[in-house]
């Protein structure tokens, strides 16, 4: 959001003038809780912002003083709720929003208070009422008497659990395959547009027939395995609008395995007829063609149905306990076949009917499934099994906002809208099926640089602060960024905007920069999502300790900072001193801060 350039000399000077009136309407604004109280007022605030998607600063000077009252109130921890309350801006710039909120920290407020906040936000029409606890049970009208329901009238259910994680950038939304676009544009909040858009990604991954790519010396392909968690009610339930865009694809195959089912069974009728058997071969039953593959089945159903679609398919179980439930069963644990199907190693299994040993060479499955926090760890009770790492995790923030479910008058549903985009997939579909040849999907050089220059410091980052067992989640995010690369790049074809011949050879899929960062930018999200699930598995099954103090640490150190400045955090987080200091020169040689001159640190 660059509005005016910022001059802290300027603000001194008017300082006396210019904040007075944003401290005196005392009696307007509830006041401010201390501690993590005081930080869930801030954050219900920033919630119902985010919800009217509403601009509360609309002028330099409004802005300013918004990252004064955050500066003031949280430090640097405020950064993260400037760029959420900043980015409604037409002209939002994230390097721009943090260079102003530097300047914010740098010049100690100057008696601009959080109250601000409440005045900016009351102004843009939006509630800063804070609902107050109550001992005695909240009024319900009597009689259908809504009229006098206020927000006063409220009385909480209990604090929200668990820390607000971002969301992905804005900018990434500017550039996506038409497709998505299509998608993202039915969402109702920047975590349910995050959730629309993973979840397309994944179901589409396993569409994508023809389409592989070279990492690490093996062929992979699209397939990705997602994990959605969140509280009841948080809205992951919309996932399943993301099954409709290949539910054509699943018809047709369930349509075609019909077919070819009466016609075994006709054949099968004349072969009984048949007087002399010998002379005439038993027709065999057609295999059984499917793209959603039922969780909740045994081992063998789950492998049989694989290699009946040559080794292709997709979990969607909305309910996460339902595959948890299935691997705990007697001939139900398939969870072996799941991480070896995630790099496509061959899955032996022995059919009992006809007793044949099966292979599945080369299977390609694609996974979606969604839960509370509870249920990820009894679906995968340690970070140790390989089947963590695997996964994708999008840990959903509880939103405290009611949706208008009467916003929209069109006569159009969701269902009918989501069903018409996956017709329109379906025709891709098809038309990579019908290639002769397959096509390579690759990166180009600079993309291939810049790759393993992220990764090389996040891995360095994470092992420093979650250890040698959150090691693998970081390694195979390499693996599933150049996945969602491919899919995004693939999805152009329907646009028009790229053809597999692009890029100077016969079936050559060429990765293009803006597809590329999108997926580099959404990975950098997950990796701190993927960080916030690992910290909830079962206390046995991680190894930090104690857990996140290192990287609480981190969060609470100022943007720069000395000597005196790290220990003060370190003492408030009740870490000794000589301990702190081996912190900061992990720290420091991991790249997490700069150490730019004599006893001077500064946060990259």
């Amino acid at each position: 959001m660059s509005k005016k350039i910022f001059n802290p000399a300027d603000w001194t000077t008017q300082n006396t003038k210019t904040s007075k009136p944003r401290t005196s309407e005392k009696s307007s604004f509830p006041p401010l809780r201390g501690g993590q109280e005081g930080l869930s007022d801030i954050n219900l605030i920033t919630q119902r912002i985010e919800a009217a998607s509403v601009d509360i600063a609309t002028n330099y000077a409004d802005w300013r003083d918004l990252g004064f009252a955050l500066a003031d109130a949280l430090g640097e921890s405020g950064r993260n709720y400037y760029h959420r309350l900043s980015r409604f801006y037409p002209s939002y710039s994230q390097s721009e929003t943090d260079k102003q909120y530097s300047a914010c920290l740098a010049s100690h407020g100057h008696g601009v208070t959080i109250k601000t906040l409440y005045h900016l936000t009351k102004s843009a029409g939006v509630s800063v009422s804070i609902p107050q606890p109550s001992k005695q049970k909240s009024s319900i009208p009597q009689n259908g008497d809504l009229k006098d329901l206020g927000e006063e009238d409220f009385s909480p259910m209990g604090e929200l659990e668990g820390a607000v994680l971002p969301t992905f950038p804005d900018e990434i939304y500017t550039d996506l395959p038409g497709l998505l676009q299509k998608v993202v544009a039915k969402s109702n909040s920047p975590e349910d547009r995050d959730l629309l858009l993973l979840g397309s990604l994944v179901v589409i991954s396993a569409c994508l027939p023809k389409i592989y790519g070279i990492y690490a010396e093996r062929e992979v392909y699209p397939n990705l395995f997602l994990f959605v968690t969140a509280q009841a009610s948080a809205g992951k339930g919309r996932l399943t609008l993301c099954r409709k865009l290949v539910d054509p694809i699943h018809k047709a195959l369930r349509e075609v395995s019909k077919l070819e089912f009466e016609e075994y069974q006709r054949n099968l009728t004349e072969y009984a007829a048949t007087k002399n058997k010998a002379e005439t071969e038993r027709p065999k039953e057609p295999p059984v063609k499917m793209l959603v593959i039922p969780a909740n089945n045994s081992a063998t159903g789950v492998f049989q149905i694989l290699n009946d679609n040559n080794g292709s398919g997709l979990m969607f179980e909305t309910e996460g306990d339902t595959l948890a439930l299935t691997f705990k069963s007697e001939h139900g644990n398939y969870s072996d076949g799941f991480r070896k199907a995630f790099h496509h190693e061959t899955i032996s299994y022995n059919r009992r009917k006809d007793r044949e040993f099966v292979e599945i060479q080369n299977p390609r499955l694609s996974a979606l499934l969604s839960g509370t926090p509870k249920q990820v760890s009894a679906l995968i009770p340690s970070a140790e099994n390989g089947l963590f790492s695997r996964f994708i995790f999008y840990f959903m923030n509880v939103r405290p906002v009611w949706n208008d479910v009467f916003a929209n008058s069109s006569d159009q549903t969701l269902d009918s809208y989501f069903n018409h985009l996956g017709m329109q997939f379906f025709d891709l579909y098809k038309h990579l099926e019908y290639q002769a040849e397959p096509i390579r999907f690759c990166l180009t050089l600079a993309q291939q640089q810049a790759f393993n220059a992220y990764f090389s410091q996040t891995q360095n980052q994470y092992l420093c602060l979650y250890g040698a067992d959150y090691l693998a989640t970081v390694r195979r995010l390499g693996l599933i960024t150049f996945r969602m690369a491919m899919i995004l790049t693939a999805l152009r074809i329907m646009d028009g905007s790229l053809s597999y011949g692009e890029g100077g050879g016969r079936g050559l899929l060429v990765c293009r920069d803006n597809d590329f960062n999108t997926a580099l930018s959404m990975v950098k999200i997950l990796v701190q999502h993927a960080a916030q699930v690992f910290q909830q598995l079962p206390s046995e099954a991680v190894t930090t300790v104690p857990k996140n103090q290192k990287q609480q640490f981190l969060d609470e150190l100022p943007k720069e900072f000395c000597r005196k400045d790290y220990l003060s955090v370190a003492n408030k987080l009740g870490i000794p001193d000589k301990t702190a200091e081996k912190h900061i020169k992990r720290f420091a040689v991991n790249g997490l801060i700069n150490h730019y001159a004599h006893d001077k640190y500064k946060k990259p």
